[in-house]
């Protein structure tokens, strides 16, 4: 892999600065561009890097955002979790790389991950000017995991999320909950799973203070938001990659909702949610990943 540089910018969101990495492949252009920006309540820093190194080595230009209220962009409270929010960050982004020089404003790809990946499949459906798109273990709407939460823990949940936005109507600090526990932790968290935690932290780089916390409220909203129902409205090619081992979002209703789609190619692969993206599954879901966008941006 060759040295690649990236530049450090920003832009404006409802008057607030999103931090970002803007990278550029050699020669003058007009270059395709991806656009990526993380899943639930994390930052650039946990390996989009690593992903945007392999596009641009690949030929495309590249830029890895944080959304407001997380990483290095501006707004408060921190660790805001808001779906109408990040949904103007992501649209933001794709106006401030189309008016870049020496990008190609038709030639514009997103990336997801995650939460993030079901925003993508949104976007892609409400503009067609986005190019290709892809959506790794992507969110596609709540249910499709085989098994209904335990009542105990959705009164907790509905509790933690109702108390959080009680607060936030009064002006007063979030109420946060941390994002992942371990089983039989007495710590409560949305997202349960052995080896969850130590994995996140192998995400990122060593002294990189990812706090792992997020604001409940965003719970409340997750009902009303089923970003692959307008699935069929996505006219670009559409890579989804989905996890048969994954707990968090289930592989199955994703690949189901995302078949209405008439450009969508689908791979899966037998592993969990965290592990796509270190190792051996990095490696052949970069491959696949990057294989899509050169035939899609990079061939005429």
């Amino acid at each position: 892999m060759l040295s690649i540089a990236r530049t450090e910018v920003g832009f404006l969101s409802a008057g607030l600065r999103c931090a970002a990495w803007l990278y550029r492949p050699a020669g003058p252009g007009p270059h395709p561009v991806v656009v990526l920006a993380h899943g639930f309540a994390f930052t650039r820093e946990a390996r989009l890097d690593a992903y945007a190194e392999r596009f641009v080595d690949a030929g495309l230009a590249a830029l890895v955002f944080d959304y407001r209220h997380f990483g290095a962009s501006e707004g408060q409270p921190r660790q805001l979790m808001d779906i109408d929010r990040q949904l103007g960050d992501w649209r933001a982004a794709i106006s401030y790389v189309r008016s870049l020089d020496g990008i190609d404003a038709d030639r514009v790809a997103l990336w997801g991950t995650s939460f993030s990946g079901g925003h993508v499949a949104a976007l892609a459906a409400a503009d067609p000017r986005v190019a290709a798109v892809i959506s790794q273990v992507p969110y596609s709407g709540l249910g499709g995991r085989g098994r209904l939460p335990r009542p105990v823990f959705l009164v907790r949940m509905v509790a933690a999320a109702v108390r959080d936005e009680v607060r936030a109507r009064l002006s007063r600090a979030p109420a946060y909950l941390p994002l992942v526990a371990e089983p039989g932790s007495e710590v409560f968290a949305p997202f349960v799973e052995r080896g969850a935690t130590a994995a996140l932290l192998d995400l990122v780089p060593p002294g990189y203070g990812w706090p792992n916390r997020f604001t409940p409220r965003v719970m409340l909203r997750l009902p009303g938001y089923r970003p692959f129902e307008t699935a069929s409205r996505i006219g670009c090619p559409w890579l989804v990659l989905v996890c048969d081992d994954d707990t968090i979002t289930p592989p199955g209703q994703a690949a189901a909702l995302a078949s209405r789609a008439p450009r969508m190619e689908l791979h899966r692969f037998p592993m969990g949610h965290f592990e796509v993206y270190l190792g051996e599954w990095f490696e052949r879901a970069v491959g696949v990943q990057t294989e899509f966008l050169r035939r899609h941006l990079l061939t005429t």
